[in-house]
């Protein structure tokens, strides 16, 4: 993975995100991070995106983040939108390989709003 890589994977997801929804969205930020707790992954940080478009095209969505976490080298294991609090607004679209003990929190909810700040579109059950 490059940084040229990382900037055409930006581009690209927001571009396809544009042609999806019809309307102008920004991704303002694309981030990779490594969690002390050992979790790793993505973050695209949002600019009008609501939680409607989401909702309506979810399987295009979960799509072209699974596509662009694998142009990154990134196991698309848990793919969730953080929504900010009070609204309908999508602050980040994330992709997040989990460690052990947040795989443990995350696997024991239900439901795609396990909490008022998250909207999950996968979770890959792991095999015990």
């Amino acid at each position: 993975m490059t940084l040229d890589n990382l900037k055409k994977t930006r581009a690209g997801l927001e571009e396809s995100i544009r042609q999806l929804i019809g309307h102008a969205i920004m991704i303002v930020e694309l981030d990779l991070f490594a969690l002390p707790c050992g979790c790793s992954g993505y973050t695209a940080n949002t600019r009008g995106l609501a939680l409607d478009d989401l909702e309506v095209f979810e399987e295009h969505f979960l799509k072209q983040l699974k596509g662009s976490a694998q142009a990154l080298e990134i196991s698309s294991g848990f793919v969730f939108a953080r929504i900010i609090p009070g609204t309908q607004e999508i602050a980040a679209l994330n992709i997040r390989e989990l460690c052990p003990r947040c795989y443990s929190d995350f696997a024991a909810t239900s439901g795609k709003r396990p909490r008022p700040d998250i909207y999950i579109m996968h979770l890959e059950k792991r095999k015990h």
